[in-house]
């Protein structure tokens, strides 16, 4: 039995209805606590400066302004959010450009074939502003949002195709999304030190272009149950989609998203928080807060995006911090997986993992310049749990 199981059980068999509520959530979440990772303690920084486990290696995948290798295809500024697609013949890294549209804007692609070689690249999106993150979807898909007041977002095709703006999804200062299959809604993160929690609730599965925008409602504690409802006016003019639903749950700075097993997860990085909402049970609680773990240091800081692998490991990557993806297993342990050394005026951005789980992607938005034009994207190889 994990640690936040056993603290459930013990919550309930003391009685938890006799319980105050502040006494029954602090029983009832369980964040991450400081462990030895999976994998070991990370080695000294190798020629790319990345401190990575024992049998883990890197490489350079692409560098802002300069031609990714192999292609005549210039790689953007600011490599921000990220996602792997598979194509039949190998995959596609997609990457957000989180720069004005005058200095570039929108995403890319690189395409690699089955043994991870790089056989193309390409643009995917033009002429938006500040593609900060997004989220695959079932379909093949690349939700690239807008982080800008009355953002939007674009469903690119990283397979083949136009982009196309999403009006139904809301206009907001998108972050992140992550799909649901089951329930086959498409949750969205807010950047605003009071932002909200959303779904999209597409009129047909597969099809974004109309559907409900629903938020999340749900008392001020850090663990509780949880409802949804419809915000009457998805476009945010004149009044912004947080402020239109009384009773919705407010968030300091939505980033990340990762949905799996009935579970979303999603960081806050204005209180380091990475939150988890159990969609079966109809509650929510605190992954990891980086106020609450012990003993020591909290190795995990400007928590920015997630994602997570088969084996239920989740992925998170720092902005700022000591620059590191810290891993948080399902038994709730916390860990530095990797650290970026002489590059503290950047963040890490973009993690995503291959089909196989076999490598990770990751990219420096900012790199040893400290500019959005000294963006690096890497990738991880290694023995990954699967």
């Amino acid at each position: 039995m994990d640690r936040r199981t056993m603290l459930r059980a013990t919550a309930v068999s003391a009685g938890a209805m006799a319980l105050p509520f502040t006494a029954w959530s602090a029983a009832y979440g369980a964040p991450a606590q400081n462990a030895t990772g999976p994998y070991g303690p990370l080695q000294s920084a190798d020629a790319r400066g990345i401190q990575l486990p024992a049998g883990f290696t890197s490489t350079v995948v692409a560098r802002s302004r300069q031609v990714v290798n192999g292609t005549s295809y210039v790689w953007h500024d600011a490599p921000d959010g990220g996602a792997v697609i598979p194509n039949g013949t190998g995959w596609v890294y997609v990457s957000n450009s989180e720069v004005s549209s005058a200095s570039g804007g929108g995403a890319s692609r690189i395409l690699f074939n089955s043994a991870g070689a790089i056989v193309g690249a390409s643009r995917i999106l033009s002429g938006t502003n500040q593609n900060c993150a997004g989220g695959k979807t079932p379909w093949h898909t690349w939700l690239s949002c807008e982080e800008v007041s009355l953002g939007r977002v674009f469903e690119t095709y990283p397979l083949g195709g136009a982009a196309v703006f999403r009006p139904a999804m809301g206009r907001f200062k998108h972050e992140a999304a992550a799909a649901d299959p089951v329930r086959r809604v498409v949750y969205l993160t807010e950047d605003e030190t009071d932002g909200r929690f959303y779904r999209f609730v597409p009129a047909t599965w597969g099809d974004l272009s109309t559907g409900t925008l629903q938020v999340f409602r749900a008392g001020t504690a850090t663990a509780g149950t949880f409802t949804w409802a419809t915000v009457p006016d998805p476009d945010g003019s004149p009044t912004a989609t947080r402020y239109q639903v009384s009773g919705a749950k407010s968030f300091n700075g939505g980033e990340g998203c990762h949905y799996a097993d009935d579970t979303v997860w999603f960081t806050t990085k204005g209180d380091n928080r990475v939150w988890q909402v159990d969609l079966a049970a109809g509650t929510y609680e605190l992954a990891y807060d980086d106020n609450l773990v012990g003993p020591g240091t909290a190795p995990l800081s400007g928590v920015d995006n997630i994602t997570g692998t088969t084996a239920g490991d989740l992925y998170v990557a720092e902005d700022g911090g000591s620059m590191d993806i810290c891993l948080i297993t399902p038994d709730d342990k916390v860990s530095p997986f990797l650290r970026v050394t002489g590059q503290s005026g950047s963040e890490i951005t973009g993690p995503a993992f291959t089909p196989a789980d076999d490598r990770l992607y990751f990219s420096s938005q900012r790199g040893t310049s400290g500019s959005s034009s000294g963006g690096i994207t890497y990738c991880v190889t290694g023995p990954f749990r699967r």
